[in-house]
């Protein structure tokens, strides 16, 4: 009997060698396995969102070309068309029902595809395969047209139902502005980062008592969909300057820029803030 280790290496490594490609076909094999089963539940339950997205995968070309699997691409082509069908006139229903509980509840709404925007600052996706949608990063897992009004509308009150004064706003952003300004002997005029600024303008919203404990509790939630609201209302306002006479100005760019409504009521990547006094 051989007991050399440098015999045991080497019948490993030979017998690796030799299992390797083996348990990766295998593995391949199983994968398409459970993606053939899984199209036999959708088509069970007549998931035609299941059935469109999923045949329209990699996986799905790669076992319609299986020789191995001879068959599977007739089926496949055949529920891939009545899902599309399906699908479509889903869709399309979708749409006229989404679009009419809208304007009942007169609530603005633009969709493109699964793409929909509504009031300014509010805008989402439908994701039909997983039956959920998303709403300003929300998810509502459901794709009901009454819940999602229900959804942009608890939104819209969150954005839209707070008080609001544009002179009170802009001046309040002056200040945070000036106090980045001292804290890093900055002139007027300076561009600061927008993502100082607006972690900067969210801590100043807070009271003392949160300050000097941080008692989440007590903590002032002001969220970028709020702050890109706000500015769209600014801009929308009569107020074009601070009350002692400064303009904001924002520019664009991709540098610790933030995504906001510009004043086109656009949204796009804002890198900095300053203000300019007005001529």
């Amino acid at each position: 009997m051989t007991e050399h280790p440098d015999f045991l290496d080497s019948a490993q490594e030979t017998l690796k060698e030799i299992v390797q490609p083996f348990q990766k076909e295998l593995n391949q094999q199983l994968k398409k396995a459970e993606f053939i089963k899984l199209c036999i539940r959708l088509a069970g339950r007549d998931d035609f969102l299941g059935l469109d997205e999923q045949l329209k995968t990699k996986i799905a070309s790669d076992i319609a070309e299986d020789e191995a699997l001879a068959g599977c691409a007739a089926t496949f082509e055949s529920l891939k068309e009545y899902a599309a069908e399906k699908v479509e006139r889903y869709r399309l229903e979708f749409i006229d029902d989404l679009t009419r509980l809208c304007q009942e509840a007169e609530i603005e709404i633009e969709i493109d595809a699964n793409k929909f925007s509504s009031t300014k600052g509010i805008t989402g996706t439908f994701d039909f395969a997983n039956r959920q949608t998303t709403i300003n990063k929300k998810v509502l897992k459901s794709i009901d047209p009454r819940r999602i009004v229900t959804a942009i509308q608890q939104q819209k009150r969150f954005l839209y139902d707070r008080p609001y004064d544009p002179i009170k706003f802009i001046d309040g952003l002056l200040k945070t502005y000036r106090d980045i300004l001292k804290e890093n002997s900055g002139k007027m005029g300076d561009k600061v980062a927008m993502q100082q600024f607006y972690i900067s303008h969210v801590i100043s919203l807070q009271s003392a008592p949160f300050l000097l404990n941080m008692d989440k509790s007590r903590f002032k939630g002001y969220t970028l969909d709020q702050f890109s609201v706000d500015l769209w209302r600014y801009y929308q306002s009569e107020v074009e300057a601070t009350s002692d006479g400064y303009r904001l100005d924002l520019t664009g760019g991709r540098n610790k820029a933030l995504w906001l409504l510009d004043t086109n009521g656009e949204v796009k990547q804002m890198s900095s803030i300053s203000f300019e006094p007005v001529n």
